[in-house]
């Protein structure tokens, strides 16, 4: 284990001169007390790590040493193989460069590290795109993802969806595209729009209000230099997102001349990870008051969306005489919560707002009114209508003539005819052929299609960032 953390220091040293004891106790994962310790072993063992003090100081090696420590052991040539994303690649434009390094390095791996790495391709399978969800691959994408490769800015006109059936409105940004990221099959690209001309085309400065037609479905809502990823080039700008399939229309900008300056600490993982929470959480704009049995508490979380859940109270609420709870539940809307709450049955009491309210009594009544008819009885809204006619069979047709007893006939299989439930040969050997997951309604996350919709309009496929926002 320390051997291993000791290869892996030295690695570290060689191509990232100057790391300080906490940068290279986050990297391994351990105290910057062990770190030294570790300095020191590598040291008597003949490396020659040196120390500098002062703000640029850190760990270096002598110049001009390096480690001999790059032969590839089996598992690590097996995942460097697995890091491959035909798809992403080929929507990237890289198909051809990226087999053309992967040949580059199995000419370079000893013959019996060969096999090994090349068979994990035959072995595991990445499809990222979501059930019934054709893959996106944006026209535009190998031009944008020239852009971020060589830190230029771009003119980009984006297709903003309208809300309430209204037509996309064309809206044109100047943008410094710092990374892309690839969600659930569809790409999108993260950005920073200079203060200076944050708006464009779309008629409001960037950073101003999310009414209608604002930047609520496009933007980040922090401002470069006051969160992660800000402040490093002395220009202010408002971080952005955009789904590359809705950009129409993509140029060098004007003054693309030279890269622009690029923030070093800024960090597109978490960049993302916090634009998604902070979504998730601006989904949820309504909040519901529910009277919740034990049962009902124990279930909510698992018919809530994720953010709902995670917002929850923390603890056991307090209880009154029956044993119920009373709790306030961000949703994203009155149709979204009807819909997940109805799977609580009786054990979830609606107590505002007073329209969910009614429209759950309404539902109450009319389960009830079904569900007090006979099964053969007509529906309580069909009792005054008129029953259709029907024509007497011929007699002599036999096709319509009741079977004999014994004889088989719709109501009576024979022996060799399947009976209800019994397998035929259309359903025979069906039974686990496709995935658990395979259906419609399991494809979709909770709360997806036009409910779920984020105020750009995302639609039957789901909100997600870039989208919507908070």
């Amino acid at each position: 284990m320390r051997a291993a953390r000791l290869i892996r220091m030295a690695l570290l040293l060689q191509s990232s001169p100057g790391l300080t004891a906490a940068a290279l106790a986050h990297e391994l994962d351990v105290s910057e007390r062990t770190v030294i310790r570790d300095v020191q072993a590598l040291q008597e063992a003949g490396v020659p790590v040196r120390s500098e003090r002062g703000r640029a100081g850190g760990y270096r090696l002598a110049p001009g040493h390096r480690t001999r420590l790059t032969t590839l052991r089996p598992t690590e040539a097996e995942t460097l193989y697995l890091s491959g994303l035909p798809t992403a690649l080929r929507d990237l434009g890289l198909s051809d460069a990226a087999d053309t390094a992967r040949l580059k390095l199995a000419a370079t791996l000893l013959p019996s590290l060969r096999t090994a790495a090349e068979s994990s391709a035959r072995r595991f399978h990445l499809d990222a795109p979501a059930w019934f969800r054709e893959p996106s691959s944006p026209e535009l994408l190998p031009e944008l993802a020239r852009a971020v490769w060589s830190d230029r800015a771009v003119e980009l006109t984006y297709a903003r969806p309208g809300r309430d059936g209204a037509p996309p409105r064309p809206v044109t940004r100047r943008l410094e595209p710092y990374g892309l990221v690839l969600k659930a099959g569809i790409w999108y690209v993260v950005g920073r729009v200079p203060e200076e001309r944050g708006e464009g085309a779309g008629g409001r400065r960037a950073g101003a209000g999310t009414g209608a037609g604002g930047e609520a479905g496009e933007a980040t809502r922090a401002v470069a230099g006051t969160g992660n990823g800000g402040g490093g080039s002395g220009r202010g700008g408002v971080w952005r997102t955009y789904r590359v399939d809705r950009v129409t229309a993509l140029s060098p900008s004007p003054d693309a001349d030279a890269p622009f300056r690029r923030d070093p600490s800024f960090d597109l993982a978490a960049h993302w990870r916090a634009h998604s929470e902070a979504f998730a959480r601006g989904m949820l704009r309504t909040t519901v008051t529910l009277r919740l049995t034990e049962d009902g508490l124990r279930r909510l979380p698992a018919v809530l969306d994720p953010a709902a859940a995670g917002a929850l109270p923390v603890g056991a609420p307090p209880r009154d005489a029956a044993g119920r709870v009373t709790l306030d539940v961000p949703v994203e809307s009155e149709d979204v919560a009807f819909g997940q709450l109805t799977a609580l049955g009786a054990d979830a009491e609606v107590l505002a707002p007073a329209s969910l309210r009614a429209r759950f009594r309404a539902y109450a009544r009319s389960l009830a009114a079904r569900y007090d008819a006979e099964p053969d009885a007509p529906a309580p809204h069909d009792r005054d209508r008129p029953a259709p006619e029907e024509a007497d069979p011929a007699p002599d047709d036999p096709e319509l003539a009741d079977p004999a007893p014994g004889n088989p006939g719709p109501d009576n299989p024979g022996p060799g005819d399947p009976g209800p439930g019994d397998p035929g040969p259309e359903t025979a050997g069906l039974e686990g052929t496709e995935p658990e997951a395979a259906g419609p309604k399991a494809a979709e996350p909770k709360g997806a299609g036009p409910q779920a919709a984020g105020p750009e309009g995302a639609g039957p496929q789901g909100a997600g960032p870039g989208d919507a926002g908070p």
